[in-house]
C-alpha cells in the first residue's frame, strides 16, 4: 500500500556510505528529508546530489537532516561523491543509502513489489525512483513528490515547501506562491474572535479567507 501523507514511515535498517542505521534512530527529533535516484552516475541525478550539498546551511538553519537514496552499492556511492562534489564545489556530506535491494523503493512505494534489477540495467529499469519525502520529526511523512527522470528536481522548492511544513505545524496554512515573511491563513476552524486575540490584525478576503502576519 502507498504512503499516505501522515502515515509513520517504515522503520528499515539501511546500509549507507556513512555506515548502517536505522531511519527512525537517524531521524531522531529532526525533520528529514529522504530525496530518491534510480541508478548512481547518472547526470540529472548527479546536478541534484550537488544542489542539496550547495543547502547544507539552509537545512541546518531549519533543523532538517538530508539522506539521498540511490538502487547501487555503497561502495558505488563513495565513487559516484567524487563527481558530485565536482559538480557542486562543495562536499556532499549527507548518507546516500545502498538500496542495491530495492527494500526502501518497494517500502516507499517507489516500485511494484515484483520490481529487480536484471544484469545489465539501465536507470529506466528503475524510473520511478525519483522521489522526494518529507518527514517530520512524529516520523510522519508530512509531503512527497515524484519527478520523471529527464527533469531536474527544483531544491529551492523543496525547501519553500520545507518552510511552509514547519510554518504550517504552527496552526496555520500557507496560501498559494507562499515564502517566508508573506501572510499566512487563518485556519476557518479558528473563530474571528480568536483570531483576533491570536494574530491581532487581519484581513478577510472571503468569508472562508482571512490573511495574517504569522507571530513571532
Amino acid at each position: 500500500m502507498a504512503l499516505r501523507i501522515n502515515d509513520t514511515i517504515p522503520d528499515l535498517t539501511v546500509e549507507t556510505d556513512q555506515g548502517t542505521f536505522s531511519l527512525h534512530e537517524w531521524i531522531g527529533d529532526s525533520w528529514a528529508i529522504l530525496f530518491s535516484h534510480p541508478k548512481d552516475f547518472t547526470p540529472v541525478c548527479t546536478t541534484e546530489f550537488g544542489a542539496v550539498a550547495q543547502l547544507a546551511d539552509e537545512w541546518d538553519k531549519r533543523g532538517t537532516k538530508v539522506i539521498g537514496v540511490s538502487v547501487d552499492s555503497a561502495d558505488d556511492h563513495k565513487r559516484w561523491k567524487g563527481d558530485i562534489e565536482k559538480v557542486a564545489g562543495t562536499p556532499a556530506q549527507f548518507p546516500i543509502i545502498a538500496d542495491d535491494g530495492l527494500e526502501v523503493a518497494k517500502a516507499f512505494d517507489m516500485l511494484p513489489a515484483e520490481a529487480h534489477l536484471p544484469d545489465g540495467r539501465t536507470p529506466a529499469d528503475s524510473a520511478t525512483v525519483r522521489s522526494v519525502f518529507i518527514i517530520g520529526p512524529d516520523k510522519q511523512l508530512k509531503l512527497s513528490m515524484t519527478y520523471p527522470m529527464t527533469v531536474g528536481r527544483n531544491f529551492a522548492e523543496v525547501l519553500r515547501a520545507l518552510d511552509g511544513l514547519q510554518t504550517s505545524a504552527k496552526g496555520v496554512a500557507t496560501p498559494a506562491n507562499w515564502n517566508v515573511g508573506d501572510d499566512v491563513i487563518i485556519p476557518a476552524t479558528v473563530s474571528d474572535e480568536d483570531a483576533k486575540a491570536k494574530f491581532g490584525e487581519f484581513e478577510t478576503v472571503l468569508p472562508y479567507l482571512r490573511k495574517a502576519k504569522l507571530p513571532d
